[in-house]
């Protein structure tokens, strides 16, 4: 996938990361497990920095669908560098695209991934619209 452009928000959320010895598959390479922590950390740390977080009101986001695409296998030791972005934004839901490079090759992507996020009520268990306040951070 091409980086999706426009991208409304981009936002660094793990500086560096180092690469856990003990997710390692038989050739030092990182276990796929670790990809979706690494995005999982990224969406979280994002989410608390624009107060995307569940409410007291009983409302917050949800992920509906998740992926990545092993470009590259990252192989220890290594330190990583996650990017979040947001692309597409809808009625109550927006989806994410997340970048991963070693920092020590940095522009070149070696994984890439995203999430459809789509904010709810908890106690119904039914989507929302977005809240005006969100909708104004993410575009």
């Amino acid at each position: 996938m091409d980086n999706p452009a426009p991208l409304p928000f981009d936002l660094t959320t793990i500086g560096c990361g180092m690469l856990p010895k003990a997710a390692l598959a038989l050739h030092k390479n990182v276990n796929n497990t670790v990809y979706f922590r690494y995005m999982e950390t990224s969406r979280i740390d994002w989410c608390r920095s624009i107060g995307c977080t569940p409410h007291e009101s009983g409302e917050g986001p949800v992920i509906v669908n998740a992926w990545c695409n092993f470009l590259q296998q990252l192989r220890y030791p290594g330190d990583v560098r996650v990017q979040h972005h947001v692309t597409t934004v809808g009625t109550k839901s927006f989806d994410t695209y997340i970048t991963m490079e070693r920092t020590d090759q940095p522009g070149v992507i070696w994984a890439e991934g995203g999430a459809r996020m789509v904010w709810i009520d908890f106690k119904d268990n039914r989507s929302l619209a977005l809240p005006d306040w969100l909708r104004e951070k993410i575009g």
